[in-house]
This record gives structure tokens, sequence and C-alpha cells, in this order.
């Protein structure tokens, strides 16, 4: 059951999640002057950096943008991650944020939950609505993969929409109640369902409200670290057990930089994870 493994190691290791959102200019300098191409140089980036890190955070999200930008190769480097990931035993994060119509949305899922961008998790769009999302059930029937549908982001500009009120409400709450009805079907035995949400950190107050409307869902939170988002930030949402895991790239992916440009650079990236994973837990 996927959830109950991403719940398990999120409190049993922490409740850290690193986004591999990798960019060139993020590679050691031993790296980059490698003949290789960049999409191969990535690739090797992201290997050393899950082996560092596989027993420190909980899972890994893997941004697809980052991998669509370099083609063909580009996403011969994210098949290879995803697989990586899953290969040593962690929980692969497929960042894509699909939502389309029913017949657009299957291909969707068949081509990230089968195949050569297999992962574990996918983020969806669920504002199209149940159309959007469906295409997604069987494969959460099987209890081995999962979904993160976007509520209430990260981004500064989520008010344009999110934020609009229906009733007394805003229209992130409407959403929070179809997740929640949704994911009724598929709790798992740890107590959350295989429908999870994306609530953005950097809107501390609004997540601890969801929290309290969703029970049995689980969260992929963004917005740590870069974009100002701290562990006490979380101490409301957390207070009664870890039911999410956090998100950080930049800030882990580049914790080298100015240090160390050889094969050491990863003991400066390992060292970040684990001091946010520090920041997270003594609020806990």
């Amino acid at each position: 059951m996927i959830m109950d493994k991403l719940c398990k190691r999120a409190r049993e290791i922490s409740p850290v999640c690193v986004g591999l959102d990798t960019k060139i200019e993020y590679l050691p300098e031993f790296i980059l002057e490698k003949p290789k191409s960049d999409a191969e140089k990535i690739l090797e980036f992201n290997k050393r950096v899950i082996d560092a890190l596989r027993d420190v955070c909980a899972c890994f999200k893997v941004q697809i943008a980052y991998y669509e930008a370099l083609g063909i190769e580009g996403m011969i480097a994210y098949s290879m991650t995803l697989k990586y990931i899953r290969q040593v035993g962690s929980i692969a994060i497929a960042d894509i944020k699909r939502g389309d119509i029913a017949a657009t949305g299957k291909m969707y899922a068949k081509g990230h939950f089968e195949g050569d961008f297999e992962a574990d998790f996918v983020t969806v769009n669920g504002y199209m609505g149940i159309d959007s999302i469906s295409p997604y059930f069987d494969y959460l029937k099987t209890g081995n993969k999962g979904i993160f549908i976007l509520l209430k982001t990260s981004n500064k500009s989520s008010s344009d929409f999110q934020d609009i009120p229906i009733g007394k409400r805003p229209l992130y709450y409407h959403v929070a109640g179809k997740i929640d009805a949704w994911g009724k079907e598929y709790i798992q035995p740890c107590g959350y369902s295989s429908i999870g949400a994306v609530v953005g950190l950097t809107y501390p107050e609004e997540i601890a409200c969801i929290s309290e409307w969703m029970p049995n869902t689980f969260y992929l939170i963004p917005g740590y670290g870069a974009q100002g988002g701290t562990g006490e930030d979380l101490a409301q949402l957390f207070k009664d057990g870890i039911c999410g895991v956090v998100n950080s790239s930049r800030a882990i992916l580049t914790a080298h930089q100015k240090i160390s440009e050889d094969e050491t650079f990863v003991k400066h990236i390992r060292q970040a994870a684990i001091e946010m994973k520090e920041d997270i837990c003594k609020w806990l």
C-alpha cells in the first residue's frame, strides 16, 4: 500500500521530500567537465543525490518540466531518475500537474503509472472537475498508486482564483470537500487516502484549517525554504502527528555551491536536508 509506505517513511525517517528540479547550473564542476550530454550529467547528479539522501528523506519529487526542456535525452534522464528512486526503495512523486477531460486523462494516467515514466504518485489538477480525476481511479484501486490534487498552491497568485468567495467560503474550501469525498473510497490502513492534496506552506493559516476539513488526507507541501516556508509554519498542521511531506528543491540541490565543486558536494546537500529535517521536527 503506497500511502501506508509514504506515511511510514515520513514518520520514521522524516517528512522531508526532496525535489529533483535539476538544472544544469546546479551541477558541480567535476560533473560539468565530463564529456557527456547535459541530460546524462543531470542523471549522474540525481543518482548521487538520491544515494546521499534516501535515508534522510521520505521521498523524492521529480518535476517533469526540467526534463522536458532538454528534449528526448531529458526525458530519458527523467525516466531513469524515477526508476532509480524506486529501485533503491524510496518513493517517486512525478510532479506533472496533469488535468484534462477523461479520454485524455486516461492516457496521462497510463503514461505516468505504467511504462517508461512510471511513478508511485503523480500530481494532478482537479479544477476541471471529476472528469479530470476519475481516469486515475483504476490505478488507485490496487493500493499501489496515489495522486496529489492541487488545492491551495504555494504561488503568490493562487489567490486569483483559489480564494474567490463562494458563499461564505473560498473556492479552495469547496475543492477540499470534493477531494475529501473522492478519497473516502481509497483510505488505506494508515488512515489516509491514496488521494492526497497539494497545499502550500506559504499559507500556514489556511493549511491548518484545511487539515481540519480533511482528516483522512495526506499532504504534499511545497513552499519550504526558497519560497519562505519554515518548520515553525508546520507546527499547527503537524500538531497531532505528521500528515504530509514537505518539499524543498533549490535550497537543497544548490547547498554545495560556493563550497564544493568536487565529489564531496553531496556532503553539503545531505547536511542541508538534515538541517531541514531538524527545523521541521523540532516543532513537532
